[in-house]
Parts: C-alpha cells; structure tokens; sequence
C-alpha cells in the first residue's frame, strides 16, 4: 500500500499556492487563501463534480486549478465527470474537457490533463515548430527549432514535497559540477568522460554548437542534483539500429549529487524528464534510451517508468539496451500529480 501522504495545499509554478477545506462531498478550493471555486462532490466507481459556486473569471483556469486538486488528491484517479449548467468553451477548446453524451456533462480524463503544456512548461512552449525536412551528414530528418535557454519545466511533486525542474547548463555557471560529476568514479564507471576543466568544457561546447542534442541541469528544489542530455534520434548513431521516427528524443542520464539517489528520487526525476520532452513536442510519440546492458539499476529504473526493453545490441564502445517509451503508455499510466 502506498505511504503517499495527501497535500494540503499545492505550490503553483507560475507562482501562487492552491489551498482547501475538503470534505468527503464537498471541496472548497483557494488560491493564496482567496476562493477560487466551490463543488459539491459525487464519490463512487467514478468521481463526480457538481459546479456550485465560481470566483474566477475566466472560468477555465479555475476548473483547470480544481482538476489538478482533485487528480493529485487521489494519483488513483483516472476521470473526472463535470457537471456544468454553462458550457466550458475555453476548457474545452484547450482539451481539459471533453463532452459526454449526456447535457451539461463534461469529462477530464488524467490520460489528457497531464498533456497540457501549462503551466509545466511556462514561457518556454511554443507549440509544433514547422515541419521542413532537410538533410544533415546524409540523414534526412525535420529542421530542429533553436534551442531553449534557461528553465524549460517546473513542477511541485507531492510525493516527495519538493519542486523538480530542468533548466539548460550553462558552461560557465556549471562547468566546475559538470567536471565533479564526471570525474566521480560511480559515474565515470559507465559515462567514461572523466577529465580536467579544458577538456569538458570542450565537450558541452561541442554540444551546445550540436543541433540535435540539449543539455539539461536537473534541479530538486533550484539545487542542481544531474546532468541530462535530451537529443533527437533520428540525426543520433542511434538511429540506424532500430525503426526510428522523425520525432523520437534520446536521453542520456547522470546523477551527480549522492543525497539525491535513490528509487523514489529517480521516479520523480525520470518521469519529469519524460514528461518534459513529450510537452515540447506533440509529435513526439517514443522517448528512447540505450543503457548499457548491464547497467540492471537503471534499466530496473526505466522499467518502472513504463519503458520497455526493445533488444540488447552492439555500439562499437558498449553492448546496449534499447529502451523504449510510447507516449500513449506513459499518460495512459501516468502517475504524475
């Protein structure tokens, strides 16, 4: 049985904290202790949520607040059924709704409110980047946008009661962590990059001229915990050993800070890693990754996260796992909240 502990009130990124006075059939929702909205609630095989008083115009970032509440309430629940007297065009329009076929019902299904971009990723979202193919070192692939600076993704987990972000590195702001984490022999064991200052900053130089790949700092609370890479398959060494699509992303993974390993840990980075890059892209069907074969921490990790295990193969420098990762499986399963 789960030792998850209910929030008593949930941290907002873009600022503000979600507060309530929740009963078995009713919940009163705040936003820094102001109302927000008031429902009368319907508890059996499925959740039903009667509207009885709103303090939010426009009502869709309401209804959004209360669909969050209710979902990180119980990471058990799977849909919400709305009942509205007015209908929710915003909320709709967005997704967060879908109509029923019944009158003045509505459904927020888990499976589509953890695809919607906002507020995760902030000012960094700015939807499908044109389609235009093109053709690098003989790879046909699409053109990629320019690469984001700065924070990409914020979100309070409530399992652990902490903020997990990802920001981009910064050469000069994380090259001296970059080259402690690299040169520590856990990590050197199976990155095999150890070496001085010069020649790392070389390295994220390299990547950071290098289109396909984003380098990500991961953050628990804004302390800086791993090292991430984010790169798009098809243009990677990667590609030519499995079926890949135009859109699948790659990650590489380092944990660099002792304090922040652990099963729990990985869960809630791991799955906002994910969660990150299926947001940045909408076209992105598969998050892959290519563990060494032998590394069963980590692919008991990916396992966890709902990542599959395609086929052991060969790099020319390792004897690799193909994981793998649908969209559809990761929100389908989704236990983010």
């Amino acid at each position: 049985m789960s030792n998850f502990k209910h929030p008593t009130t949930l941290p907002l990124p873009g600022g503000g904290r979600l507060g309530a006075d929740e009963t078995e059939r009713h919940l009163s929702l705040m936003l820094e202790g102001a109302p927000l909205i008031r429902l009368r609630l319907e508890r059996g095989t499925e959740l039903h949520v009667h509207l009885q008083e709103i303090n939010d115009r426009p009502v869709g970032p309401a209804l959004w607040a209360a669909c969050y509440w209710l979902f990180a309430r119980d990471p058990e629940c799977r849909r919400l059924t709305w009942h509205l007297t007015e209908r929710p065009g915003e909320a709709l329009l967005s997704g967060l709704l879908t109509p029923s076929e019944y009158a003045d019902e509505y459904i927020c299904e888990r499976t589509m409110f953890w695809q919607l971009p906002q507020p995760w990723l902030g000012e960094s979202f700015n939807g499908s980047y044109p389609q235009q193919m093109i053709i690098t070192d003989g790879k046909r692939h699409p053109r990629r946008p320019m690469k984001p600076r700065g924070e990409v993704y914020r979100r309070f987990d409530a399992r652990l009661g902490a903020w997990v972000s990802l920001r981009t590195l910064e050469i000069e702001q994380d090259l001296t962590r970059f080259n402690r984490w690299q040169n520590s022999p856990r990590v050197a064991s199976f990155w095999q990059e150890e070496g001085s200052l010069e020649q790392h900053r070389e390295y994220l130089s390299n990547l950071q001229r290098e289109p396909r790949v984003l380098t990500l700092i991961g953050c628990f609370d804004d302390q800086p915990f791993a090292y991430f890479e984010a790169y798009w398959a098809k243009e990677d060494r990667l590609a030519p050993f499995y079926d890949v699509h135009n859109y699948d992303r790659g990650i590489h993974m380092l944990v660099g800070e002792e304090q922040h390993r652990g099963p729990h840990k990985v869960a809630s980075w791991l799955s906002a890693l994910v969660h990150y890059l299926f947001l940045d892209d909408p076209r992105t069907q598969r998050v892959v990754a290519e563990p060494r074969a032998d590394n069963a921490r980590m692919i008991g990790h990916l396992h966890n996260q709902c990542f599959h295990c395609e086929k052991e193969f060969d790099f020319p420098h390792k004897r690799a796992a193909l994981m793998i990762l649908g969209r559809e499986r990761f929100f389908d399963r989704c236990a983010l909240m």
